[in-house]
Formats: structure tokens, C-alpha cells, sequence
């Protein structure tokens, strides 16, 4: 069964890792006015906040899984 739990966690590694990569795809500014140069750096700064709040509670879950799973096998 722990050869179970390594797998769901590479698998969680890998679809976070795309996220990632989707992520920065989306984070590209165009040239606009002065105005719209603002927003979306506000706009680019909230993504990148959501981002890591939602990778570190991605992290979070993964280590309650795991102290989940060690704690019902003992």
C-alpha cells in the first residue's frame, strides 16, 4: 500500500507542476495603456497570490494524507 501512496503523490506532483506551467502562460502583460498597465499588474499580483495560497494548500493536504495514512497503519 505504500507503493500506492508514492504513486498518488507523484501524480499530485506532476498535475501541480502543469498547473504551474498553465499558470505562467496566462501571467503575459500586453502593452496598453497607462491605465490598463496598472490593472493588470494588480490583476497579475492577486494571480500570483491565489497561486501560492493554492499550491501551499495543496502541500497541506498532501501532508494530512500522509499522516493519515501512517497514523490508521500503525
Amino acid at each position: 500500500m505504500l507503493c500506492a501512496s508514492h504513486l498518488f503523490l507523484m501524480h499530485c506532483m506532476v498535475i501541480l507542476k502543469g498547473r504551474i506551467k498553465k499558470l505562467a502562460t496566462k501571467m503575459v502583460i500586453t502593452s496598453g495603456n497607462e491605465e490598463d498597465k496598472g490593472s493588470q499588474e494588480k490583476e497579475s499580483k492577486e494571480e500570483t497570490i491565489l497561486a501560492m495560497l493554492g499550491i501551499i494548500g495543496t502541500i497541506l493536504n498532501l501532508i494530512v494524507i500522509i499522516f493519515v495514512y501512517i497514523y490508521t497503519t500503525l
